[in-house]
């Protein structure tokens, strides 16, 4: 095969020198992130790498970097085919016309680019008809815009993951199903180069990250220290920071060194922190442009601090407010062992004695399409402490039954007896709605069948099922510690159900969270015994009186 001009031809110019022309045409300082921006565009463009990734916050000027780089392509590789896309054709059209607008006043570009030759959306520069007059040096379209018949020498992805099109599952499925299609408008050889900032935990950009792409990753700031709940005076961070932020959105402020707060070298000391959140940066990529008032004002105008964290910190985080933020949960990694002594049974999981447990299954047919048919086990201790042992899907038909009709030889059912069987549960509730109306015969059959000893019981789902979600799992969340789950658990498809459930949408994929509702729903809360009241402090009743009266009965 034949190599790519990019490899083969030496640049008449190197995109540094190019773009401080263009900055000096345009009167701009450019400062120094801009200057490692240019330097890594081009010499990931000369590598051999086919995949390539930029990060830069929000109002970086990434894409003002980006079409004076096309510029550039254009001036030293004058056949190449770029197709680039954003999150809708309207986007992309703006860096379309970006990129001719400084072909057409760039010193060393004003003649490349003909008079009417073509559109905003498709466009060539001289000479690249007579070269390809299907394919032009610039195609321009959203990333679910049809781009079928075309062919590329380079492709862009700038910006093509926003609110819209990653809200849910499926969404993102449909965004990475279009990306995927870019593998057949590429000629061989040809560098795909991501741009933007990450809107959801499940991020293109993250995928782009583990394939091994050629990588620029610049926060707003390189050093960074979260206190989730400031409750003491003293934290050490780390580093000295620059920036101290309390809290997120319209209360959020800028602390200031001396009033707010005091540094002993890198010992943070807040006087009166109330439990409120505390960043601390250091480090900014562009100080110059994002001074104090500028990044006070950028935090106030933001809504959640996972926004903040994905446009400015560039982490892999939604930027709508998780109301069910499964990092609250405290993993644990031990199995249930049950041990005898004097006569007696008890379950422990490590060191901590288990005193109940719940089981929920909420059946379905196993089959594409439909809902999953979700089992959830949650153990409690002594002091009511929760523990997801187990949240799974359950696969299949609810029983598979051998040719008499009459044998049960696996199925859903089978696979709860095998979970009754391991964890040694006493109970099983189902949720009777649908297919449920059938599953507790079968179950009680296969557990009959297999000669366990489980009871079962059957519960009707008259309540809102959101309602239900929320007001099961959210109390338990918001009390440090009070919320378990086993590491296979949080590894499991429950993390992305808890991130994504929002508690206005009624049809979203929910079904693991409905079923651990239940499971919790099912524990009773327990509170620890304490005998007496040996420490009660005296205090004034301030209560108004009507002084003493004397009554007498009469019988």
């Amino acid at each position: 095969m034949a190599l790519p001009d990019r490899l083969r031809v030496p640049p008449k110019i190197s995109f540094l020198a190019f773009f401080h022309m263009w900055a000096e045409c345009r009167r701009w300082e450019v400062p120094d992130l801009h200057i490692r921006a240019c330097v890594f565009l081009q010499e990931a463009w000369i590598s051999d790498s086919t995949l390539l990734l930029l990060m830069l916050p929000r109002g970086h000027a990434k894409s003002t970097i980006l079409e004076v780089f096309n510029a550039w392509i254009y001036y030293c590789w004058g056949l190449t085919r770029i197709l680039h896309q954003s999150e809708s054709d309207g986007t992309a059209l703006k860096t379309s016309r970006g990129t001719q607008n400084v072909l057409r006043n760039h010193p060393l570009t004003t003649k490349l680019l003909p008079a009417s030759v073509g559109t905003i959306e498709q466009w060539w520069i001289a000479g690249a008809a007579l070269n390809d007059a299907r394919n032009a040096s610039m195609y321009a379209r959203g990333i679910l815009s049809n781009t079928t018949s075309s062919r590329a020498d380079f492709i862009q992805n700038d910006d093509i993951e926003v609110p819209g099109n990653i809200g849910t599952p499926e969404a993102r499925e449909k965004l990475r199903f279009r990306l995927g299609e870019q593998i057949h408008i590429a000629v061989p050889g040809a560098p795909k180069l991501y741009i933007g900032t990450p809107h959801t935990h499940d991020s293109i950009y993250e995928d782009v990250k583990r394939q091994g792409a050629m990588a620029m990753v610049v926060r707003m700031f390189a050093q960074e220290h979260r206190i989730e709940k400031a409750e003491r005076g003293r934290y050490p961070i780390g580093f000295v920071p620059e920036y101290v932020f309390m809290g997120i959105g319209e209360t959020a402020r800028l602390l200031r060194e001396g009033l707010d707060y005091q540094l002993e070298g890198t010992v943070l000391l807040l006087d009166n922190p109330a439990g409120a959140l505390i960043d601390c940066y250091a480090g900014a990529a562009w100080p110059e442009r994002f001074d104090a008032e500028e990044m006070q004002m950028r935090r106030q105008q933001t809504r959640t601090i996972g926004e903040w964290d994905s446009q400015y910190q560039l982490h892999a985080k939604p930027v709508t407010q998780v109301r069910l933020d499964p990092a609250r949960i405290v993993p644990y990694d031990v199995m249930p062992t049950v041990r005898k002594a004097n006569g007696a049974a008890a379950m422990f999981l490590g060191p901590v004695q288990i005193a109940g447990a719940a089981v929920r299954w909420d059946p379905a047919g196993g089959k594409l399409r439909s809902d999953v048919s979700a089992v959830a086990v949650v153990l409690q201790d002594l002091v009511g402490r929760r523990y997801l042992h187990r949240i799974a899907a359950l696969t299949g038909d609810v029983a598979d039954f051998s040719p008499d009709g009459k044998t049960i030889v696996g199925g859903q059912v089978f696979q709860l007896c095998d979970l009754v069987e391991e964890l040694n549960l006493p109970r099983i509730v189902i949720e009777t709605n649908g297919i449920g109306t059938f599953a507790p015969a079968v179950l009680k059959a296969a557990l009959k069948q297999r000669r366990l000893q489980c009871g079962v019981a059957e519960e009707m789902a008259v309540q809102n099922k959101n309602r239900r979600i929320l007001e099961a799992w959210e109390p338990l969340l918001m009390a440090n510690g009070q919320l378990w789950a086993h590491v296979d658990v949080l590894k499991g498809p429950l993390w992305d159900q808890m991130r994504d459930w929002k508690p206005a949408v009624q049809n979203q994929a929910d079904d693991l969270l409905d079923a651990g509702a239940g499971a919790l729903t099912d524990t009773p809360e327990r509170i620890t015994k304490i005998v007496g009241n040996p420490h009660i402090t005296a205090r004034d009743d301030w209560r108004t009186s009507a002084g003493d009266i004397e009554a007498t009965f009469e019988r």
